[in-house]
């Protein structure tokens, strides 16, 4: 069961053979509705991630699950699923159609994340690039 549990929760499969370009630096900014909820920030290789004054101030949203701790840097080599499940699957022809008029490398996950990453079904969240 736990084996299930963690495979839901994982990122997906098509993801694991994407890269996040050790030269890349990008910024993102996480919100709901006017709320900034925090930034997510890829540099040498590295994800990090950290709620913002304002988010930490209120009590009405809860924490992210994958973020528990409103006052910890959150740093990664691995992209969290929060954020990678807002990359669709590159098979699809729709998709191959976008990454095919872009000029970007499908195997780059911070410019997939920039190209589609803003809204995703399954949360309410708004990731904007900085």
């Amino acid at each position: 069961m736990l084996d299930k549990l963690k495979k839901i929760l994982s990122t997906p499969e098509w993801l694991e053979n994407l890269v996040t370009p050790k030269d890349k630096r990008a910024s993102f900014i996480l919100t709901y509705d006017k709320l900034v909820i925090g930034f997510l920030n890829v540099a040498d290789g590295k994800w990090e991630f950290s709620y913002s004054e304002d988010f930490k101030k209120q009590d009405e949203l809860k924490p992210i699950v994958d973020f528990p701790d409103k006052n910890r840097i959150y740093t990664s080599t691995d992209l969290w699923p929060f954020f990678a499940s807002r990359i669709p699957s590159l098979s699809r022809p729709s998709i191959k159609e976008i990454l095919d008029k872009s000029e970007i490398d499908s195997n780059d996950l911070v410019e997939l994340l920039k190209l589609f990453g803003q809204k995703t079904i399954s949360n309410p969240f708004h990731l904007q690039a900085a």
